[in-house]
């Protein structure tokens, strides 16, 4: 059995992983784009994105969103989520900018990005309502 608890979803999807984000974009097929993003077991996912960007662009509140992460080394395990948008807001770059490049890139690294960084666009949030996974390691 491969299937993981509510619990184990939430505590991988908490774990730092470049997730892929999915949304709509018209005609045209979905956008799918890796990402940065923070989640908190029970919480809202949430992510920064400039706001002259194409997914920048494609998201509203009430949009519905996919995001994916997984692991690249066997055995391999994913979880998906897909919900909608509840808030999009101004990014607080000290507050939500430092924190995430830290998240990704360590102290030392994640400092010099933030520092590199000269606009930190929005801050978009997402109430998971669906999930899918996956743990290959139960099997």
């Amino acid at each position: 059995m491969t299937s993981m608890t509510q619990a184990e979803k939430q505590a991988f999807l908490a774990d730092v992983h470049v997730g892929v984000l999915a949304l709509n974009d018209g005609d045209r097929g979905p956008l799918m784009v890796p990402m940065w993003y923070d989640y908190e077991p029970g919480g809202e996912l949430w992510f920064l994105t400039g706001t002259q960007t194409r997914k920048g662009r494609l998201i509203l509140v009430g949009t519905r969103v996919s995001l994916v992460a997984q692991t690249e080394d066997v055995p391999y395990q994913y979880v998906s989520i897909e919900g909608p948008v509840t808030t999009i807001a101004p990014a607080d770059p000290e507050l939500e900018g430092l924190p995430m490049a830290v998240r990704y890139l360590g102290p030392e690294k994640g400092k010099q990005y933030f520092d590199s960084m000269s606009e930190w666009g929005v801050t978009v949030r997402v109430r998971p309502e669906r999930w899918l996974a996956v743990d290959y390691s139960k099997s």
